[in-house]
């Protein structure tokens, strides 16, 4: 069957990969999402290369370098900015001696790869519940929904610090940050997913082939999850910087990761009681936490709203409205620029 022809004056229809292509070119046209993908993209090579940095850099992140403290000053670093010098970049830990750049490489392998696996997580098992609860018979949507909400109303970091605390210390602790937060945060994608797949069931194309004897999860398959991809890629990319914080905060309160292994968070607190006498401690992991956050919540938030008409419609409205000024009737609105009937009396008069 050859293809239909576009009538007079009508538009061909985007395919999807030529819309996808449209997003990409939008987002790279933003200066804020370039600069904010650099972040991440470097990021993420730190974290990779994290070995091959601290052996150029000649040290490891577990050395104790007693030599290099003040036992006198209560294991403060000797020398300036926390014993930077040429041996070890930007210095050493007080109190151990440990290499702080090695650490702060191995950290951003642990704070990323535990924040993506925890997002991956909760977006797998939300899909899979919201499709259920969409497609399924009311008792199963309602069982769903009722657990969804539950979920939701649990105050997660009271149940993450008991979770973590009880499971045995032999137990992988960058694998259980990643499973705890990931278990504990599927609720709001399971929601979204079900309220996207009742609207979708509806429409003509998933009545077509329910009609054409279609099972459930093969229209789930085949028609609902394409349509689903947007907003759930907008919903993970708002997940990702709020699971960075998740596993610095439980790292910080001393139920994450364990020393030797490092993380920002871990270090964060040792460094409460070095923050007077070495800042430079403090202020290393503080600031490269906030620039991981910073980058994904600028890049989530653009693909927020590229990926959402809606968003996107109210952006470009307020926006007008903000740049004519407001009407007479209090509104915004464009000035008229045409001839009124005031412009056309002065022509008559003239």
């Amino acid at each position: 069957m050859a293809p239909q022809e576009p009538r007079a004056g009508e538009a061909p229809a985007a395919s999807p990969a030529a819309g996808g292509r449209q997003v990409w070119r939008r987002l790279l046209a933003r200066r804020t999402v370039l600069a904010a993908g650099l972040v991440i993209v470097l990021l993420a090579l730190i974290a990779a290369a994290a070995p091959l940095l601290s052996a150029i850099e000649g040290q490891d992140p577990t050395s104790f370098h007693n030599d290099l403290l003040d036992s006198a000053a209560g294991g403060v670093p000797t020398g300036s900015f926390g014993g930077v010098s040429a041996e070890h970049w930007l210095g050493v830990e007080p109190g151990t001696g440990r290499d702080v750049f090695a650490r702060l490489v191995h950290g951003a392998r642990i704070s990323l790869l535990v924040a993506v696996g925890a997002t991956l997580v909760q977006v797998t098992i939300g899909v899979l519940l919201g499709l259920a609860a969409g497609l399924g018979s009311r008792l199963l949507d309602q069982l769903i929904g009722n657990t969804t909400e539950v979920m939701l109303a649990l105050p997660s970091l009271v149940f993450a610090i008991s979770l973590m605390a009880i499971v045995p210390s032999d137990f992988p602790r960058p694998l259980l940050l990643t499973l705890v937060i990931g278990l504990l945060g599927w609720g709001g994608t399971s929601r979204l997913v079900r309220a996207q797949t009742l609207s979708l069931k509806q429409l003509d194309y998933v009545a077509a082939a329910r009609l054409a004897g279609a099972g459930r999860w093969r229209i789930a398959r085949r028609e609902l999850l394409p349509s689903l991809a947007a907003p759930v890629i907008t919903y993970a990319a708002v997940l990702l910087p709020s699971n960075v914080i998740g596993e610095a905060g439980l790292s910080f309160l001393g139920v994450g990761v364990k020393p030797p292994t490092s993380s920002w968070g871990q270090m964060l607190s040792g460094a409460t009681t070095w923050f007077r006498a070495d800042p430079m401690y403090v202020l290393l992991p503080s600031a490269l936490l906030f620039a991981t956050v910073l980058a994904f919540t600028v890049l989530g938030d653009a693909v927020r709203t590229e990926l959402d008409p809606r968003a996107a419609s109210r952006l470009r409205v307020g926006t007008a409205r903000g740049a004519d000024g407001p009407t007479a009737d209090g509104s915004g609105g464009p000035t008229p620029t045409g001839p009124g009937p005031s412009n056309a009396a002065e022509e008559a008069t003239a």
